[in-house]
């Protein structure tokens, strides 16, 4: 039982929760006050080396959205009318079938394939994208126009990045873990606020995701940096794969003399 039951389906919360939820969470961050100390940048940073304005930043993040949106529908609905398995049973309203939702520990072990099968995707077309200078120069060099990252910006890509990174990695992420649309509303919405997280700029104590995760927002930080441009492309929960192939840059946390906080990589 969950609380949009009765409201609205599974997949409708599936494709548009994650969308409400990232300009209600980013836009937390965007509220907040300066925060100086706990940043990993300056305001001043901001404005000065950002190469795109706050207004093209939120058209990006609508257009890759609306794209998000278009597939996900499409998506659910070929699920839905696959040939029968055990994890759907038939339904009496029209040729449709309603999934079965597992128990509790099944759902944690799908979600917890998910995360890998996103990572594996995103490391390997996000390193390649940097590898390849056409693609880098004409594709993905525009989310690396925001220098230093900030929380409405965690999705703003070129819109052929936004569908092969995120749309088809979630889409992919979705069919090979099995879980069915309801559980899929939890692991797209944790997927969105740990993307909002890792790019919103603060080194703010008792963050969850800053404990219980390596890659974080000073990991990601330093992706963003000149020096750390070829490291940490994993995204967005494990940093195993930087581990595996060599692309891991260690960092560490220090006070700048003029307030606020630096992540600075430990390799030359």
């Amino acid at each position: 039982m969950v609380f949009w039951e009765g409201y609205v389906t599974d997949e409708v919360m599936g494709t548009f929760a994650p969308i409400v939820l990232y300009w209600l969470y980013a836009g937390f961050y965007q509220l907040l006050p300066r925060l100086d100390r706990y940043r990993l940048h300056t305001k001043k940073e901001e404005e000065q080396k950002n190469l795109v304005t706050l207004a093209t930043v939120v058209k990006g993040v609508l257009l890759q959205q609306v794209v998000q949106a278009t597939i996900a529908q499409v998506l659910f609905l070929v699920r839905v009318r696959m040939p029968s398995s055990k994890t759907y049973v038939e339904h009496h309203v029209g040729d449709l079938r309603v999934p079965v939702q597992p128990s509790i520990p099944v759902q944690i072990l799908q979600i917890f394939v998910a995360m890998l099968a996103l990572d594996t995707w995103q490391y390997f077309m996000h390193r390649y994208m940097h590898q390849n200078k056409f693609l880098y120069r004409h594709i993905h060099s525009q989310h690396h126009r925001l220098i230093v990252p900030y929380a409405v910006g965690a999705l703003y890509n070129h819109p052929l990045e936004g569908f092969l990174l995120d749309t088809l990695g979630g889409a992919i992420s979705f069919l090979i873990s099995g879980m069915t649309p309801r559980t899929s509303v939890f692991f797209f919405c944790f997927a969105v606020m740990k993307t909002i997280d890792d790019h919103c700029g603060l080194w703010l104590p008792g963050n969850i995701f800053h404990i219980f995760f390596q890659n974080n927002t000073a990991y990601h930080d330093i992706h963003h940096q000149l020096q750390g441009s070829k490291y940490n492309y994993s995204q967005p929960f494990f940093s195993i794969w930087d581990r595996v192939l060599g692309t891991h840059m260690p960092y560490s946390l220090v006070t700048r003399r003029e307030g606020g906080l630096e992540a600075r990589p430990l390799k030359d």
